[in-house]
């Protein structure tokens, strides 16, 4: 019940909002497998947006998974249950597989429980062993409403201007070292973050 009523309610804001994207065409233009990535708490507008695409998501099997998988079948997005750590080696392999045969995934490199805003290493693994590039993705939106959860997470408001910012892609070499991967890391969180920077202050905020 609470995973109908969420998607009720975000189909309904969503059938309101005016969501601008740039990059797109970049992203377009891949012609390998693709992650779409963005941080946890600013997966609602993407979700809406590109919905009803058949695209990939990795939901976990915890409780707030089980909601978090109604919700995605129902926006039409195809799911994968489990992580790409915590033992969910047999998930993350599914998914690389996935990517090779140059499908897109969703994904939120801080989730599903943080910290908030730290790439894990999940995502560099499911790149290098799909072939996928990472896109890195921000959102924002106004006027919205931020929860006080570990992720902040967005809500927009009826009738709200939404903006998708898609960055450059971030490949991972088959053979990167430890030393190699941490950097990549990095450069993703720090793309990650400069973009989200850019999309709240387009809109106003301060950040």
């Amino acid at each position: 019940m609470a995973a109908l009523l969420a998607y009720f309610l975000a189909r309904c804001i969503g059938m309101t909002l005016r969501i601008e994207v740039r990059g797109q065409e970049r992203f377009d233009a891949e012609s390998t497998g693709r992650i779409l990535a963005g941080w946890h708490g600013r997966t609602m507008l993407a979700a809406l947006k590109y919905r009803n695409r058949k695209w990939w998501a990795l939901i976990s099997h915890s409780r707030d998974g089980e909601i978090q998988n109604t919700i995605f079948n129902l926006l039409g997005f195809r799911v994968v249950r489990g992580s790409t750590g915590r033992g969910g080696a047999r998930a993350a392999i599914e998914c690389a597989r996935i990517l090779r045969q140059g499908e897109t995934f969703v994904f939120t490199p801080d989730g599903p429980r943080g910290p908030s805003q730290k790439v894990q290493r999940g995502i560099l693994w499911l790149a290098q062993k799909g072939s996928a590039a990472i896109f890195p993705a921000a959102a924002s939106a106004k006027p919205r409403k931020l929860f006080n959860s570990w992720d902040r997470y967005l809500v927009p408001f009826p009738f709200a201007k939404g903006l998708i910012l898609i960055g450059e892609p971030i490949r991972v070499p088959p053979n990167a070292n430890e030393n190699e991967l941490q950097q990549i890391g990095e450069l993703l969180e720090h793309q990650l973050n400069q973009l989200q920077t850019e999309a709240e202050r387009e809109l106003g905020f301060d950040a």
